[in-house]
């Protein structure tokens, strides 16, 4: 039997999971949460063989919670699903230790096969995403710089961004500016779409 740990925030979309996976005579979900920051106590109580997390969740994203289980946890194989594919993402969840990634477009044969698959030890991943990770290379950004372009993308304004960051204006500008060169960027907006399409935000 593969004992199966859920995270999804979404709750319809996590009872069809729960729903699904439970249809299978070899799978049994063990734990279910809404939010990334409840995955590592929810698998300490029931050791989970897989634990299967959305990309985004309230709390914690499932790359961290996949970083968290592979250090704390480190029998637990991680699959982490999501709605948008990016080839970031994808490296990302790798870096972090996961097993898997599978789109939620994918079929419920595929979703199913993917946790046998990652639960003896295999991998699954979406070939073109795979491909894609692997032709994109490291991120370029710096993780200050990673942490201002993800305040301006929420809607800072250099001044906030500088707040919050203990930084002053000018240098919040200067950042802005090596990152939109380092991204060949057209500016700060055509930054944040790419950093966000790359997963690196």
């Amino acid at each position: 039997m593969i004992r199966l740990l859920v995270a999804e925030d979404m709750h319809v979309v996590r009872s069809a999971l729960v729903a699904l996976l439970g249809m299978e005579d070899d799978l049994e979900v063990v734990a279910e949460v809404g939010r990334g920051d409840l995955v590592l106590a929810a698998a300490e109580r029931t050791q989970p063989d897989v634990a299967l997390l959305d990309l985004d969740m309230p709390g914690r994203g499932g790359i961290a919670v996949a970083g968290e289980l592979a250090a704390a946890m480190p029998q637990v194989r991680v699959m982490i699903l999501t709605g948008v594919g990016r080839p970031g993402s994808v490296k990302a969840a790798l870096d972090a230790g996961a097993r898997g990634f599978v789109l939620k477009t994918a079929s419920a044969r595929a979703l199913v096969d993917g946790v046998r698959t990652v639960a003896a030890g295999g991998q699954v991943l979406d070939a073109n995403l795979a491909a894609a990770a692997v032709r994109l290379g490291a991120n370029p950004l710096r993780p200050r710089e990673q942490e201002l372009l993800d305040l301006v993308a929420s809607g800072c304004s250099v001044r906030e961004s500088a707040q919050r960051l203990f930084l002053s204006e000018g240098t919040v500008r200067n950042y802005l500016s090596a990152i939109v060169d380092k991204l060949g960027a057209r500016g700060r907006v055509d930054a944040i779409r790419i950093a966000q399409d790359n997963g690196w935000l």
